[in-house]
Parts: C-alpha cells; structure tokens; sequence
C-alpha cells in the first residue's frame, strides 16, 4: 500500500480524496495555486505545495509543476480527481515514466475512450449497444447527406474530440443539415483544434443514464447499476439520482451485465463510467468516462461502497474487494449540484462567503471545501459543493433533499439553490417524467 498520495486537484474532490486517504492511514499531498493558498483541501491535507499562479493552465494542468511536487514531497502515487488531468493520457504516461503511480486507468484506455468514434467503434465491438450513425468521421458535406438519409431524420453533428456540448449541432432536416454541419465543424476546430465531426441519429426524448462500473485491471469487474443524469442546462448535468426513476431492475441487470463484460475484457482498471441515451425501453452507447464522476456519491450511497478506497485498492495492486454477488441497491439517493451562479442567467458568482452552514440529519451528505470566509475565486469551476441525500425510497429522497435545502445556507455570493427549491417542487420532477431536454424547456419558460 501507498505510504503518501499526491492529490492533483482541488475543491471538494480533493477533499473527498484526502479523507479516504485519511480512513486509510495513507498521508495527504495537497497542491494548490497561489489563489488556493487558503483553500480547505490545502488546510485538511498532511502536506502542501504551491504549484504556480492562480491560471489552471500554469498550475493545475501544468504537469512538471505536479511531477515536481511529487519528488518533493516523496508521493508515490496521484490521484487526479476529475477533471483538470483526469483523461490526460500524456499526464498518465509521464507519472509511469517517472516512477509513479496514477490512481486511475492506464494510458491505452484513456486514449481509447477519448476519441469519440474510436470510443464507439470499441463499444460496439464489446457489444455496447449504439446510436445508428457514421462509420467514423464525415468529410464532407455530401457524404454527411448520404449518412443522414440512411439513418433518417433527426439527426445530430458531434465533434470527434468534443466534449461539454461544443461543436454539437442538430438538424432536423435536409434544409438545415448544411448549416448545421458546417458550423459543428468551425465550433470544434476552435475549441479543440481538431474539425473532425461524426454523424448520429438524434434521439427525441431520451434520458441520459450512465452505469458505474470498475475492474480490477486484471480482467474483473463489476457494474454497480445506473445514475439517471438526464437534468441538464447546455449539455451540464445539475441534478442526478440513483437508481433511474425510468429503468427496471431486468433492464439493469442486462445493460450492467453488458458494460461490467466489457470492461472485463479490456481489463481496465478502476472507475469509470459508461454513458447512454435511453428512450423506449433501449441503451446507446454515447461515451466512457475513464474517470471518477462528480455525481459518484448517489452510487455509493445506494450500495453502500467507497470507489475513492476501492481506485487506491486497485491502484496498489491489492485488487478491489467488490464483487458482483453482494451489490444490491438499498434506497434511492439525490445529489444537487450547487454553484456560484447569479440566476436566471447561471452568471459567474466569485466572492467572499459571508457565512455557510452545512445541513445534516440522518441520510444527508454535503460535499464542499467552503467555510465562513473563503472566497471563491474567480478562475475555477462555479461549483460550491454537491448536496446529496439517501432516503429509503426516491419520495423520501426527495423530501429529504427539500428539507436540507432549507437548512442550506450560503451568504455573500449568490447560488442555484433557489432552482432546486422551485425544481422540486414541479410535478414532472416529482413522478420522475423528464428527458434531457426537459430542463432547458422548463427554465425558457419558469425563468427566461
């Protein structure tokens, strides 16, 4: 086992990370930008190091700066959280090559799954269900025509290295596809350097359901079920729950007996997330996240897991200790996520928080780094923290979540807290009868 972990991240996951570490008996890295320099995971770590200025690009995306940290401190292994170097198969490589262990999957797998149509072409060879489209990339407009016609109207462009909704364009017929291929294409070669775009059809009214899985990198592994993450605003999840209010346990046990046979045979190891469209009673495959996700306590919630301690298990080599036999769901759980946002137009809301008061009771977790005091810098993520809550069935879940937003308290910058409390209070919410695309309807029409 690890005697020191180094943990590239910062904000409430790299809290989450030091505290596993804690329960461990492994000691705590913690970097930081100069902007950070108060920052709760800096204060809760065994150790601290500066890495570079406030910018992420010179700090936590700067790899020598992290690699350096490493040596200096005596870290043998780091945990990256999500985002930031999370799917940098560079950045794993660098660790490996430096004597180093990288607390996730190996580069080949990051590289994998981070080409989009590599990503689908692998899911489909592994048996994935996917959404009919394009064999690869499309070149050109003409072809893009012939590919739309085959697998009819709608239908949706995607930037093969896209990601968070950019270079994403639908067009619901022939009229509109030109338009809507062109600027797919302009939009991904600006955010990603890279014009490649990739055709599907376009779902009406589906949900976005992703299932949890983990291998031991040694060709076992197991799903643990499903999260609906089917709220979202520009392609960014903002309320999950688990398990799916629209999915049946005979619909779980295929999909997640799919996904866990599949990650079996490429002996990936530890977490990562397998993400669908879901409509009509049948699972595409979108993409694979090699990584945590943000939303992964509503998962340990129900199964009663910690897949921070279960990555480090898999990472040291001592295996993970799940196995599939004894994953049952118990309960449902609900995790809001809560921003510095200025509604109704979700604006950036940096500042000092004047005071914060976390809520509690039986079946309520709050995942923040902030405290009377801090002030949220400008440079990073919105994101304050992620309130989540367990109840023995998804009326209690969201009874509890009502009740927990009322003691919530957040002063000093404005948050997306009142969201929530007109969200769940929506009929729809409350039968759990959404799609993806419900939320942006319903703030065009509740807050526009």
């Amino acid at each position: 086992m690890f005697d020191k972990i180094l943990i590239a991240n910062r904000g409430e996951i790299a809290l989450r990370v030091i505290r596993a570490c804690s329960e461990m008996g492994i000691a705590s890295v913690a970097v930081h930008s100069t902007a950070d320099s108060d920052a709760m995971h800096v204060r809760m770590a065994d150790e601290s190091i500066c890495i570079g200025p406030p910018p992420s690009t010179v700090s936590y995306l700067h790899m020598p700066a992290i690699l350096s940290a490493c040596e200096i401190t005596g870290a043998q292994a780091i945990h990256p959280g999500y985002g930031f170097l999370s799917e940098n198969a560079q950045f794993v490589q660098m660790v490996e090559d430096h004597g180093l262990t990288f607390i996730g999957p190996r580069a080949e797998h990051i590289r994998l799954m981070g080409d989009k149509i590599t990503a689908k072409e692998t899911a489909k060879s592994l048996g994935i269900p996917v959404v009919p489209g394009s064999e690869g990339g499309v070149a050109d407009i003409d072809t893009a025509r012939r590919v739309a016609a085959e697998i009819g109207y709608p239908v949706i462009i995607k930037a093969t290295a896209g990601g968070g909704g950019r270079g994403m364009k639908v067009a619901l017929d022939d009229a509109a596809l030109e338009v809507a291929f062109r600027t797919a294409r302009s939009e991904a070669k600006a955010a990603f350097g890279n014009d490649e775009v990739y055709i599907e059809k376009y779902l009406q009214r589906p949900r976005h359901i992703e299932i949890q899985v983990f291998g031991d990198g040694r060709g076992g592994a197991v799903h643990l079920g499903e999260r609906d993450c089917s709220l979202q605003r520009r392609h960014q999840k903002v309320l999950e729950e688990a398990p799916g209010p629209a999915i049946t346990q005979e619909q779980r046990d295929r999909i997640g007996g799919i996904c866990a046979d599949a990650i079996a045979r490429l002996q990936y190891a530890g977490a990562g997330t397998i993400e669908f469209l879901f409509e009509d009673g049948e699972f595409y495959f979108i993409e694979m996240n090699t990584r945590l996700q943000v939303e992964h306590p509503v998962t340990e919630a129900i199964y009663g897991v910690d897949l921070v301690r279960e990555q480090i298990l898999v990472a040291a080599g001592q295996g993970m200790s799940l196995r599939q036999e004894d994953l049952s769901i118990r309960g449902h759980a609900i995790e809001a996520r809560i921003n510095a946002e200025r509604l109704p137009n979700f604006a950036p809301s940096p500042g000092r928080v004047s005071q914060y008061h976390a809520p509690g009771g039986l079946g309520v977790r709050m995942d923040s780094a902030v405290y009377d005091g801090y002030v949220i810098p400008p440079y990073y993520d919105s994101l304050i923290g992620k309130l989540i809550v367990h109840g023995r069935d998804r009326d209690e879940a969201l009874a509890r979540m009502r009740r927990a937003l009322g003691e919530l308290i957040i002063d000093g910058v404005d948050t997306t807290v009142p969201l929530f409390d007109r969200l769940l209070r929506d009929p729809e919410i409350q039968r759990g009868d959404y799609s993806i695309h419900w939320l942006e309807r319903w703030l065009a029409e509740n807050m526009g």
